[in-house]
Parts: C-alpha cells; structure tokens; sequence
C-alpha cells in the first residue's frame, strides 16, 4: 500500500528538465489528500465560530431543495458505479476518505444555512483547492494524452472534486434571510461574498458615490451592532468593575453584587464604591485587554503570517541571483521565481490588510467602550471628585485619551513583532553572512538605552503637556461659558494673554520632545544603515577572502531593509505607547473617583407611612473627608402631600437640605426617605439645547392636553406666542435666547408636565416679576394650583407665600432652627417672628399701607443683625468644608459650571422673547392668538425657530489655500531648508547603494577584492552624511510644525475672542472645544509627523522608479500605465476620504457638547432618573461619529489592496524583465534593481497613505482658520472718555436676526450725568435689550445712543466696554487668584485693591484667609458663597469707578442683608456717577431720580416715581402688584 511512497519526488522528472511533471504517486497520495486534510482540520474551529455567531436563517425555496438532492442523488450514483471497478486498498481508503468529506461539506453547507452564512471562505478555500490539485492530474493527463496519441477519459480525474463543485451549484440561488439585524441604511460587509470580503470590494459603491458627488451623512452605513456602544461599552464598564471590587472591597457593594446574582450591575448606576485604600490599584489595561482581547488576538494571528511571508521576498532574491549566474538553469526557473514573488506578496498584502482591519476596528471599540465609560462616570461621580476633575480634564479624557489608545491599536502588535521580524532578520544574516552579523546585533543593543533614555523622557514631557492642555481646556471652557462677562468687562485681552501664557508652556515642553524626536528618528533611520556597514565591515575585515559578491550584499541589504521597518516603527510605537500609559493613568484616576452613595436615600419608603419626606438622626456632608454640612440629629418629617417652605440665610444649609433629598451628598448617619419619584427644579434653570417643547416634555410621551395646561399654569403661552416657531423653536446652549425669568419657567414646565410624587424647588420664583410669580405660584405650587396633591418643598427668599405653606422649616448654621406653620412661628415668637416684625414695619412705613405680611419679592429674610454674617468668624466659615452649603449645592453647581446668569444670559437673545412684544395673558384676544399662532407655524415651517448651527462639512478637494496657510505658519525658508534635507537624505542614500552595486561587481583578483577598504570607507562616508541629514530635516519638520502650531492657535483664539455675542449664541460650545482641543492636538502632533512620512515616502517612490527603470529599462513599458492606475485610485480614493474624514470631524462635535450640557445638568438628571435616557443619547452620538469614521478605515484598505497590487506588478515586471534580460544584466545591478523593487510596494503604500492623511488631516486647519472669517468687533485704543456721565438715546431699537422682529423700537431718552434711574417692566419688556444695546453686545437696527456727545457706534469695543461697568445678577468667577479676579490686567496697586475690598465690605474676610489676595478661586469659584462672590463684583465696580453703572438685577437672587450692602456702598461710592438699575424689587429704585417703564419694546413712561405713582399707570400697577402701594 505504501510502496509508491519512495517515488513521491523524482527531481530529474520535476526540476532538473525543461518541462516539469510531477510523479503519479505524489498526484494520487497528495494531492488527492490535501483538499480532505485541509477540510477536516478547519471544519472544527469552524463549527464552532459558527455556534457562537448567527446572522439569522437563510430560507431555502422548493426548488433549491430539489435541485440538492437530485444533485447529491446524481453524485452517488457515480460513485456506486465506479466502486464496481476494483481498486486497491489506499484507493478504497481515499475513496471513503472523499465520502466523509463530501458529508461534511454537505453538513456545513446546511449548518451555514442555518447560521445565516451567505459567504463561507472555508469551504471556497476547499473547492479552489480541490480545483488547483484536480487541474495539475487534469494537466499531467493531457501531456500524457498528447505524447502517447491515445485516447482517455481525462473527465475521470479525481471526480469528487468536481462532485463539490456541482454540489456548491446547488445552492447558488440569491439568499433569502429569514431573520437577521435590519437598519435603514445596514453595512454591506454582512453581506458580502468572501471574495469581497479580503479585497474590500464591499465599499466599492460608496467609493464610486463619493468620487461622483460629496459624500453626505445619509451615504453612511448603520454600524453592525457587534461595534455599537450599547454593545462595547458595558462588557468594559463590568470588567472594570470586577477590577474595582478586588481591590477596593465594600460591604455594601458586594452584598448588593449578590442580590443582582448574574444579572451584573447597571452600568448606569454605580461604577465604583469607594473602600479602604489597598496597594495595589486596580488595572484599566486588563479590563481592556479581558473585554477587547479576544478580537484582537485575531489580528495577532495575521501578524504573524505578514511576518513570516515577509522574507520570502529575500529569498526568492537570492534564487533569482542564483539563476543569474547559472547560465545553465532553465528559463522556467526565473518565470516560477517571478510567478511565486508575485503569489507571496499579493497573499502578503491581503493578509496585512486583513490585520489592519482588524486592529482599526479594535481601536474603534476602544475608544467608543472609554468615551461612554468616562460619560456614565460623570453621571454618577461625587461632589468632592468632581471637584478634582475640572471640565476640561474630563473632555481631554473623551477627545485626546481616547483617541490615544484607538491610535496604538494599529501598531501595538509590534511590541512582539518587532523583535520577531528583528530575530528572523537576524537569522537569515547569519544564513548569508556567517558570525560578521553579530557586529550588527552589537550597534542594536548600544541603541537600547539610549532609545529608553528618550522614551522616559518622552514620557515625561507627555505628562506636562497633558497637563498644560487639560488646563488651557478648562480655561477655554470657563471662558466659553461666560463669555458675556469678559466682553461686558473688556477682558478678552486678558484672558487672551492668560491662554497664550499656558499654550507657550504647552510649546516649550512640545519643543523639547521635538529634540528627543529628532534624536530618536536619527538612531532608528541610521540604525539598519550602521547595522548593515558594521556588518559588512567586519565581513570584508576579518578574512580578506571573503568576497562582497551580489548574492551576499543584496540578500542582506533586502534583510537590512526588512530590519529598517521594526526598527524606524519601534520610536513611533515607544511614543505612542508612552501617551497611552499616560492617558492610561489619567482614565484610571477618574474612573476611581468616589460616587454618590446609592443607597444615601431610601427611594423605597413605606406605602402606609402618612410622610412623604423623612429624615431622622441625620448629618449630610459634602465629601466623606470633611465634616458634614447638615449637622446631627436632624430630623424632618414632611406630610404626604404637604407645602413646605424653607427659608433662611444665604449659606445656611437650604439648598444642601434639598440636595441631600436628592442623594447628591454623602450620608454619614441617620436615614432619609423619600416615597415615590422626585421632581426637582434648581435654582439655575438648567435648559437643553432643544425644542422648547422637548425642554418641557423632557423625553416623556407627549400628552397635548396635560402639555397645554402645564403651559398656561406656567404663563408660557405669551412666550410661546412670540417665538419665531412657537414651541418648536430651538433654544440655545444653556438657554442663550430665553430670559432668565423665561428659563426658570421652562424649568419648572418640565418638572409639573413629568409629574412626579414629590416636588423640590430651589428658589424656583426669584428670577420672575411679581405678577408672574404670583400667577405662577397660584395656578401651580399653592394650595389651588397644579400641584395641590403632590408633596412639595419650596425654598424661597419671598416671604408673601408662607402663609399659605403647610410648614415652614427655617434654616441656620446648617440646621432646622425653627419649624412649624406661619401662625405657630408667629405665636412662638422666636428669632423669625421677629425678623418678620423688623421689615414688615419698615416696608409698612415706605408704603404708607398696612400688611398682614410682607409683599413678595420686595423683602428677603434678613437676621436683624447685619453685621454677623460679616464678622470674621462667619466669613471663614463660608469657605470652610463643613459650612460649604449653598455654593456646592446642585444648583449652584450647574451655576458655576455654566458661569453664565440666568439673567445675564436673557440679553443675548437672538430672538424676541424677551425683548419684542411681549403680551400678558390677559391682554391677547382669541383672534391675535390665533394670528400668532400661525405666523409661528409658518415660522417653523421656514426655519425661523433654528438657533444653533450645526457643524458643516467643507466640500471638493482641500483647497490649495489651506496648504499654502500651514506652509506660511511654518515659514517658507524653513520649509525650502527641510525639502532640501530631505532631498539630501534621499540621495546620498541612492547613491550609497548603487557604490554597493559597484563594490558587489569588481572582479575578484586571488580569491580577492583589492579596493575593498576603499569601498568600504566611502560606503561608511556616505552614510555618516545621510544621518546628518536626517537629523536635519528631522529637526526643522518638528520645529516648523510647533510653530506652524502656535500661530495657527493664536490666531484661532483671536478670532474667536473678537467675535461678536451673537456668533457664541449660534455656536455651540462643543464645537469650540473641538477647535481647541482635537483639531490644536492634530496640528501639534500628528500633521508634522505625517509630513515628516509623507516626504519621506515620496523620494523613497522616486528613488525605488529611478534604479528600477536604470537597471532594467523594460519597465518604462509598464510603469507608464501603472502610474496612471495608480494616479486614478489614488484620485479616486481621496475623493470619498477627504470627505468621510470632515463629516467625523463635525459629528465628533455634538458628542463634546451633549456632553458639556450632561455636565451642567447632572444633579437634574439624576434627580428625574433620566441616566438611562442621556446615556442613550451620547451613545447614539459616539455611533453616529464612528459610522463616518468606520468607511474612512475600510476606505484606506480598499485603497492599500489596490495599491499594493500595483507595486506587486511592477516588482514582478522588474523580475520578469531582469529574467529576459539575464545575458546583459550583471548580477549587481539586477539585486539592486530588485531589492528596490521589494522597496516599492510598501512605499507606495505609504506614499498613498500619507497623502490621503495628509489631505484629511491638514482639515484640522481648514477647521481652526475656518473662524477668521465670521465678522469681527472693531477695535480701537482707549482715551480718556467719558467725563460727565451723560446719556442720550435717540429713537434707537434694535433686533437679534435679520429675520425677526425688532425686539425694542423707537426709544427716545436723556440722562444727565450723576442720574440715577431705574429701568422696569414685565418680564420680555425690552429692558435686558437696551443694556445689551448701551454694551453694544448687539448693534443697533436704527438711531443711535450718545454718551457724553459721542456716538458709541463709532467707539472701539474695548473702548466702549471699558469705561461702563456693569454689576451683573449672578456673579461670576474665574479659576485663579482673587487678585485676578478683581484685576486681570494688574492695573491697580495694592492700595487700590484693598480699598475696593473695605468699600464691598470684604476687607475683613480676605485678611483672614491664608493667601490673602492670592487665595486661589475654584473653578466657577465654587470654594466662596453666593453672597461673597456678588461682593466680589461690587469690588470689581468699585475699581473702575467708572462715570456709568449698570445693575441687571444684580440682588434679585440674594437675600435681603446683601442687598443693603449692596445698595448703601453703591449710594455712597458712585454718588457722583450716572446709575442705571434694572430691578422686579421695585422698593430698590423708589428713590431715584427717575424710572425708565418699557412695555413691548417700547418706553411707556419716563419720570420721577412719585409722579408715575401719581398717573396710575403701568408703574403704578406694577407697585400695586409688589404690594408697595
């Protein structure tokens, strides 16, 4: 049976001959064989990848079945009819070996089937193997035939083979899936062929849409859900969590493990409970790799393969110089050569790009598993953690960090690889070179510590650039957010300044890793070249009869080559490896942040407990560190449907109390109990960036009934009426175009229509008039309105509504001083009593009316004592941890968060609301309503509701301009000094191998070479001034591109900060980020590098086509015709990826601004238990950036398959010609010819690719220049102006867009200097406007306004803005010292500061704090009260002492004690300066010399208050409803 096994192989018949054949025995045993083998050994692994992945069912219809079992029916009765032939015992063996072979692939036909499989590569690779083995006997049979002259059946070869191929007909109908993932626009690669699959043919009509037309965001494929978030992100946030818990134990936490059992925990509630700190920390990178892992190991795989069929190049080399030198060797060798090269490296190339898939994928998951890992962490950190964690650390963890690890994906297989390909390489040396070889090991490992030196610096200097970014970020980001006060301060240039300061820090640490760059690409460029001549020196050296021969020199420089690219990719991946441990530790740390307790309030309160809210033996703090806010033994116990008002100071625990209901603080002991779901309405209305219907309906299910009552409870209807679209129109980032009154309603619109059992409202009624407070409180929170059978706890500074409360709760020093209803607080006749007492009289007397409590919004609870607040003791309390009340409550949170007013930010309006007519509900008739109605309606329908603009995508071909714009940030001599360098570099390289070349063919004298010292020492000079070279253009690229950088950033922010108010309000704030943050990190560091490749590549192509068409000039046939391939695959590529790489540029926006607004609403979220929703929605926006980045990665394999088939041409037409032309070709210039060859793929590759990155990169300019032409404020410098004060208006009005209504016309007023006058009106009158007008924040439509004679219109900005100072309604701070604060421009002495600090009342407070003057202010100045900070901005006045004050409303918010302070230091310091004051608190202007009543836009009366007062008009009534009259 065995006897043939000796003839498997018969040299003379199979090589040595000039027609080859292979023996029968082998045909008969291997060939037979080898298809089966290959079956039974895959079908395994297959069937269970199979098992463990299913697409769905694919139907078979009647007559495929039929056509399947004829076919098999057919089959076997060939085979019974062959088996009466009598074969011997390995023919019967093969021949049951073939049945269960076609078994099998008859079962796993069936069982793809099933599994939804409509492509099996599997069993292609069977058939075309069985097809290729049956072909070769099919071709020996016909030789036979055609030498013997007799007739065969030749059709009777190995017949099972063609039985699978009739077989796999049968199933050839078009699929039909039963069931299966369906999407709108699904990725076709599901559904592709196998064939398709490896060549990415797949995308091929998305590429021939995207070269016909831009490619826009309807063209992009669903993501398959294998790579959506809601699929990666929790299988990281789970094996995080395991981390967490085995470092980090918690009682709580594992007992509530146990209960979920296998459920696992929600990833949107806690991540991680803080327990007792161990040493050991838990690892982030092995929960990537437990969680990513698997995938990845696939592409370890391919690897390995690329690796190994990497030196096959080499070695076909070295039989194609063979085959030269033997001029006896058939001519079918060099064709088999050329044929196998051109096999090997088109199998080379579709195994590298499957490997690249593989990784960019894993890359994608990565980073879409960390940005909604980092989003559902932020939902749920602690106050005390989220203050250690600014905004613009967190958004650098989502944008730069993130984008750090999907960047290493690519290359992080070569930590292994490239000291594998280093140890093959090396191998295959000493193959050709013997010992010498281990001269070039020795200049290896001298590079080791020196590469490792550069690498911990790297590290270093990574880590202090991370941390200058993160804090320019958070500057950026304060400065975004409260971009009113800078311009209506004129601090822009400061600012400026302060941001230039910390990006020239950022430079400087960038300019040092520039140095070490150069140094590291200098070791590992000269690296192979000093390897090779050390090599070859030590060869020529040691024994002057070893001959430097073609062979040798060529094999080894290809090897040399090989070697180059782990060598040149290991400085790349070190960095790329030391920014990802970087970004590693930063994730780390924030994601071991402390949360919020989860069981901190019990949620699950008895049903038959008569209380809704409970606290018994409570103490609520901050933080688990400090000392609790809310002391001991508090207890409250609210009534089941009960109103509860909570009054007290400001910094006295209210808010907190609200917050510890809401689990927002840490709970050190006692309980608390809430029964059923929780409304909650903050004191800084928090407002999406959405239909004012979505604000409201807040992701519940729209009942219209129920939506138009909460409406009019809310007094929105007028509102509504007014806006461009009705209720569809968008509203602004944190409510830009809505008033604060208007925002504080939406707010609670959003809070009734969701209703809930149990409402909290922070001081909901401080931001809105009288009459709407009343209206508001009447129809909605007392004992008539909407609310009446819901339990409700209402904090509040107006004490007109505590009668009505069903309890009162007064606060102080963090505790429930006092409770009972309003007639038992008055019987008791404590401290409130007597605060009630006080003011109601004093108010009794202004008004010359008696009352039987104080009128609403006129007084605030106010300790008779005015000076304890201000004491020291108190005034440090205020910053200490335990008294951290108000000023870290929620509410408060959000407000330093947005560093936007809610009032302040109503004078940005870009559309009427608040400044256009605005109709009271009493005022409209049935026929105006409905007139309002539809010119809403046909407003929406226009467009006219749209706010916000959205990130557009440029179209076409980058523009020339823009390339021209980074090569003059970088400077053209620069620019013409590195291309000269590189052209340097690439010469003397060429010219180093062709003296190789030269070297390789002198003849050999005596078994020598007698100029070989000569030659060696030239080969040695050559290369010396190559690595000069290098160092060179490494050098200048990087320093060209930092400061290619710097003016690029500089400019942006200029552009952005003199941009006029309107552009911020239609810009949304992620957008911003994204310019500062990714697109400034792209220009730092990825477009110098990319570059510094791309030049390299293209003279490496030059270079490779000169030697080639030099040494075999056949190939000037082929290259034309292949250039021009190339050129159109290129063209054609660049098209679809030029424009796939702009629309994820503009969908990575909305995911930064999604998330900035999560931020600022995050105690409202939680408060409403929407985590689950907003969690939803950011990974909606991560999928939706990832479905234009998915096609980009596929696109650029497309491309590379292409690409490298045409490099695999051209090197097998160099061979192919080499080969014809082997009688005139030395064998030198034919081993240089080709090792260059071998070059040209990969360089090309890389050439295209570079290119295609250079073009979709060099975007991130295109993007940050894109802001240097949106319109501008002037600018002009500042004189001594004004003198008097004096302010003329003059028929002026104004309006917020082209296409709406003025929002105030027709004002016509004279101040004279020293005046003081109070503006007033209902909420929308047009006050806020004409402020915004006297600031210029918007210029005016018509008229003109004068001060002191001169047209403010032909003022500078900064002019104008720095001689009016402005008090605004929430104080805003900036992170930074107190010094900064008050002076960001160091313009006044010492003396000045602390004089302006005794006047505000702040002296004493200040003296006491450690750092004084330079005590530094948190972010928002979080770590000061409410109280003090509105002081800070009294300070600020007090410094300009300008000759006109502006006041928006700057007490509404404060209690009654602030306020006195605030109007007795503004009566006696700005005496002599004109006073304007915007106020609902009427009681606060009644004595100034005249008030301004505006009403719809226009002024109603003008004049002292005693005499409106007299006319009983509009100012009378609003007296009347202030209960001042």
């Amino acid at each position: 049976a065995f006897s043939c096994l000796c003839s498997l192989q018969d040299w003379n018949l199979t090589w040595h001959t000039d027609v080859p054949e292979l023996t029968q025995c082998f045909q008969n045993t291997v060939l037979a064989w080898l298809p089966c083998l290959y079956l039974w050994l895959c079908a395994p692994f297959y069937i269970l990848y199979l098992h463990t992945h299913s697409s769905g069912y694919i139907c078979m219809n009647h007559f495929n079945k039929a056509k399947t079992f004829l076919m098999w029916m057919g089959s076997e009765f060939q085979r019974v009819g062959r088996r009466g032939r009598r074969l011997g015992p390995p023919s019967e063996a093969l021949s049951c070996f073939r049945v269960s072979v076609q078994l099998l692939s008859c079962l796993l036909v069936q069982y793809e089937r099933m599994k939804g499989v409509q492509s099996s590569g599997v069993l292609l690779i069977f058939w075309l193997l069985a097809l290729l083995c049956a072909t070769v006997s099919f071709r020996s049979r016909v030789l036979l035939a055609l030498n013997q002259v007799t007739t065969l059946s030749l059709l009777h070869i190995h017949p099972s083979n063609w039985d699978h191929a009739q077989k796999h007909l049968g199933r050839t109908d078009i699929p039909v899936i039963c069931c299966g993932f369906y999407t709108q626009n699904p990725c076709p690669e599901s559904g592709a062929s196998f064939l398709s699959r490896i060549t990415f043919w797949w995308i091929s009509r998305m590429m021939v849409t995207g070269f016909k037309r831009p490619l826009v965001e309807s063209d992009l494929w669903s993501l398959h859900p294998e790579n959506r978030s809601h699929r990666v992100v929790p299988g990281l946030v789970q094996r995080w969590n395991r981390q967490r818990q085995k470092f980090m134990y918690s009682p709580k936490k594992a007992q509530q493990t146990e209960a979920k059992g296998a459920s696992g925990a929600d990833e949107a509630e806690i991540l991680i409970v803080k327990g007792p700190q161990q040493s050991k920390e838990p690892s982030l990178l092995w929960a990537l790799c437990l969680t990513f892992g698997p995938y990845f190991l696939i592409s370890g795989l391919y690897k390995i393969i690329h690796d190994v069929l990497m030196f096959v190049g080499p070695l076909i080399l070295r039989l194609l110089i063979s085959f030269i030198n033997s001029p006896d060797s058939p001519s079918w060798h060099g064709f088999f050569y050329t044929g196998l090269l051109f096999v090997c490296t088109c199998f080379q190339s579709l195994i590298l790009q499957q490997y690249f898939h593989v990784c960019f994928v894993s890359g994608m998951r990565v980073r879409s598993a960390i940005i909604g890992a980092v989003y559902r962490k932020a939902l749920v950190i602690s106050n005390a953690a989220r203050r250690s964690s600014t905004v613009g650390e967190i958004v650098n963890l989502m944008s730069v960090d993130a984008q750090r690890f999907m960047d290493l994906s690519a290359y992080i297989n070569m930590i292994w690889s490239a000291p594998l390909q280093v140890v093959l390489a090396l191998y295959f040396l000493w193959e050709t070179l013997g010992p010498s070889v281990l001269a070039g090991v020795a200049v290896m490992l001298l590079m080791v510590p020196v590469n490792a030196f550069i690498a911990m610096k790297t590290k270093t200097y990574q880590v202090a650039q991370m941390k200058s970014k993160d804090g320019r970020i958070k500057l950026m980001n304060e400065m975004l957010n409260g971009i009113k006060v800078l311009k209506l301060y004129a601090w822009e240039l400061a600012f400026q300044d302060k941001v230039s300061e910390i990006r020239q820090s950022e430079l400087r640490v960038l300019k040092k890793a520039a140095y070490l760059g150069a140094m590291s690409t200098f070791t590992w460029i000269c690296a192979p070249f000093l390897v090779a001549l050390s090599t070859f020196a030590v060869y020529v050296l040691v024994d002057e009869r070893n001959i430097l021969d073609a062979q040798k020199a060529f094999v080894s420089l290809a090897l040399f080559n090989i070697l180059r690219f782990p060598l040149n990719m290991l400085p790349m991946v070190i960095s790329s490896l030391v920014q990802a441990s970087v970004s590693l530790k930063r994730l780390r740390t924030f994601l071991s942040h402390e949360e919020l307790q989860e069981d901190s309030v019990d949620r699950s309160a008895v049903l038959g407990s008569p209380d809704g809210i409970s606290i018994t033996d409570g103490a609520f703090s901050w933080s688990r560190s400090e000392a609790p806010t809310l002391k001991s033994l508090l207890n409250v116990q609210i009534p089941e449907g009960s109103l509860v008002a909570v009054v007290g100071l400001v910094g006295s625990g209210k808010s907190s109390l609200l917050s510890a209901l809401l689990g927002e603080m840490d709970k050190i002991e006692g309980t608390a109990s809430v029964k059923g779901s929780v409304a909650y309405v903050s004191q800084q209305a928090w407002i999406q960036n959405s239909t004012l219907k979505e604000n409201i309906v807040f992701g519940q299910e729209l009942n219209d009934p129920w939506y138009q009552q909460v409406v009019e409870a809310c007094a929105l209807r007028p509102d509504m009426e007014i806006l461009p679209a009705g209720d569809d129109t968008e509203i602004g980032e944190k409510g830009v175009n809505l008033s604060g009154g208007q925002k504080q309603r939406v707010s609670l619109a959003r809070a009734i229509y969701c209703d809930r059992s149990v409402y909290l409202l922070d001081d909901p009624l401080s931001a809105v008039d009288a009459h709407v407070g009343k209206h508001i409180f009447d129809k909605v929170i007392g004992p008539q309105g909407l609310l009446k059978d819901k339990t409700r706890v209402l904090v509040t500074h107006g004490l007109s509504y505590l009668p009505q409360a069903d309890l009162i709760l007064v606060m102080g020093e963090g505790q429930v001083t006092e409770r009972g209803s309003y007639q038992q607080l008055l019987t008791t006749d404590g401290a409130f009593a007597e605060f009630l007492r006080t003011y109601a009289s004093v108010d009794n007397n202004d008004s010359g009316k008696t009352q039987c409590h104080p009128p609403n919004m006129t007084e605030r609870l106010s300790p008779p004592n005015m000076t304890k607040r201000l004491s020291p003791p108190n005034m440090t309390k205020r910053l200490s941890p335990p008294n951290m009340t108000e000023r870290l409550s929620p509410p408060n949170m959000t407000e330093r968060l947005s560093l936007s007013p809610p009032n302040m930010t109503k004078r940005l309006s870009l559309s009427p609301p608040n400044m256009t007519k605005r109709l009271s509900l009493r005022s409209i008739q049935p026929s105006q309503k409905q007139q309002e109605a539809e010119k809403g309606s046909e407003r929406a329908k226009s467009g006219a509701g749209k706010l916000t603009e959205a990130d557009k995508a440029s179209t076409g071909q980058v523009k020339l301009s823009v390339f021209l714009t980074y090569a003059k940030a970088i400077g053209v001599p620069l620019t013409v000094v590195s291309v000269l360098l590189f052209f340097t570099h690439h010469l003397l390289s060429l010219f180093s191998n062709y003296w190789l070349s030269w070297w390789t063919d002198d003849p050999v004298v005596n078994g020598t070479q007698p100029d070989r010292l000569m030659r060696l020492g030239v080969y040695g000079s050559l290369g010396l001034f190559q690595g000069v070279a290098v160092f060179g253009y490494s050098l200048s690229m990087s320093i060209g591109g930092i400061m290619a950088s710097r003016y690029l950033h500089q400019c942006m922010l200029h552009d952005v900060l003199r941009s006029p108010i309107s552009f911020f309000e239609r810009t949304p704030s992620g957008n911003l980020v994204n310019r500062f943050s990714k697109e400034i990190d792209t220009i730092d560091s990825v477009i110098p590098s990319i570059l510094k490749m791309f030049t390299g590549s293209m003279f490496n192509v030059l270079s490779c086509c000169v030697v080639i068409l030099t040494a075999t000039p056949l190939v000037a046939i082929i290259i034309p015709f292949l250039g021009v391939l190339y050129f159109f695959v290129q063209r054609f590529y660049v098209a679809s990826s030029r424009q796939l790489k702009r629309l994820e540029s503009v969908s990575r926006s909305p995911i930064f601004t999604h998330f900035n607004e999560t931020l600022l609403g995050a105690s409202v979220i939680r408060a409403f238990r929407e985590q689950k929703r907003f969690i939803g929605e950011s990974d909606l926006r991560v999928d939706h950036n990832q479905e234009a980045y998915f096609p980009s990665i596929v696109a650029n394999r497309w491309l590379a398959i292409r690409l490298e088939f045409v490099g695999n041409c051209i090197v097998s037409c160099a061979a192919l010609f080499a080969v014809m032309a082997r009688s005139s070709l030395s064998p030198g210039i034919m081993g240089l010819s080709i090792t260059y060859a071998l070059q040209l793929t990969a360089s090309l590759n890389w050439l295209v690719r570079m290119s295609s990155d250079l073009e979709t990169n060099i975007v991130a300019v295109e993007r940050v220049r894109e802001y240097s032409h949106t319109d501008k404020e002037p600018r002009s410098p500042p004189d001594p102006w004004p003198s008097a004060g004096c302010i003329q208006i003059r028929n002026f009005g104004l309006r917020y867009r082209q296409d709406l209504d003025m929002a105030i016309h027709n004002v016509s007023i004279s101040i004279t200097g020293g005046e003081k006058v109070g503006i007033v009106g209902r909420t929308g009158a047009g006050k806020s406007s004409l402020t915004m007008g006297l600031f210029r924040i918007i210029e005016a439509s018509e008229g003109q306004i004068l001060i002191d004679g001169v047209d403010i219109s032909q003022l500078g900005l900064h002019q104008l803005r720095s001689r009016i100072t402005i008090i605004p309604q929430d104080p805003v701070l900036f992170s930074g010292s107190l010094r900064m604060n008050l002076d960001p421009f160091n313009s006044y002495s010492d003396e000045e500061l602390w004089r302006a600090l005794e006047f505000s009342h702040l002296k004493v407070f200040v003296t006491g704090l450690p750092d004084k003057l330079e005590h530094e202010c948190s972010e928002g100045g979080e770590n000061l009260s409410v109280g003090q900070r509105q002081l800070l901005c009294l300070a600020r006045a007090l410094l300009r002492k300008t000759k006109i004050l502006v006041l928006d409303e700057a007490t509404a918010a404060v209690d009654m004690e602030t306020d006195h302070l605030i109007q007795s230091t503004i009566r006696s310091q700005f005496e002599e300066c004109t006073v304007l004051t915007i106020a609902h608190r009427l009681n606060t202007i009644m004595d100034y010399t005249r008030v301004l009543v505006l009403d719809k836009g226009e002024m109603a009366e003008f004049d002292s208050p005693d005499k409106l007062v007299a006319q009983r008009g509009l100012f009378y009534n609003m007296a009347k409803d202030s209960g001042l009259l």
